[in-house]
């Protein structure tokens, strides 16, 4: 697909952002296997390929900005993949490969990493190898998580009380966690804030 191309679908994409709209995007594969209260919900999710790069929380932009750069064509296959975010850096120039669908959600801790996870025909074919220092591609295998979505904006106030509701729903319920609480983003940050997907989520242990 060539750049004028990429660009016109991307605003498409981005508009319909506004609205909540994920439609055109691929999404981790999950099964829910238990409901507890408040709305937690434990998922099994099937293995996966992300790109993640070391990150100062959520809002790094730094590390936004280098998973972007991987995805817009600094990689090895020049691959270019849709995203909806608005990021103030021009893309690499050149011809570029392939044109990739962007996938939800993103993942991004309290500290230490951020991740786009890469689509199914991607990871199948070989993701191609990033080509900025920093960016690595990671395989994550299969895993249970406990998720609690919720709207609205994003601030710190607002993620704390989620992963509090969470953290303490999985307490009465005996559910033991294997590592602290992580944000998971599936809209623009420019969507409408009531029709926005937003999720605090946690990896559990055995």
């Amino acid at each position: 697909m060539d750049k004028l191309a990429y660009y016109a679908v991307t605003l498409i994409e981005s508009v319909l952002g506004v609205f909540g709209i994920r439609t055109f995007y691929d999404q981790p594969r999950y099964a829910a296997v238990e409901r507890l209260d408040r709305g937690v919900e434990i998922r099994a999710y099937e293995g996966r390929v992300a790109v993640e790069t070391d990150a100062r929380g959520q809002g790094d932009g730094e590390a936004f900005g280098r998973l972007f750069r991987y995805i817009t064509g600094a990689n090895r296959a020049g691959d270019r993949i849709a995203m909806t975010a608005p990021v103030e850096a021009a893309a690499p120039g050149g011809a570029g490969g392939r044109r990739i669908a962007m996938t939800v959600p993103v993942e991004q801790g309290t500290g230490g990493t951020m991740r786009f996870f890469l689509p199914h025909a991607v990871a199948a074919a070989g993701a191609p190898e990033p080509t900025e220092a920093g960016v690595r591609l990671v395989r994550v295998p299969p895993e249970r998580i406990a998720a609690l979505r919720f709207s609205g904006r994003v601030t710190p106030a607002a993620r704390a009380e989620q992963e509090r509701v969470l953290t303490e729903v999985l307490a009465t319920a005996g559910k033991a966690t294997a590592a602290p609480p992580f944000f998971m983003g599936y809209d623009p940050p420019f969507a409408i804030p009531f029709l926005r997907r937003n999720e605090v989520a946690v990896r559990l242990g055995e």
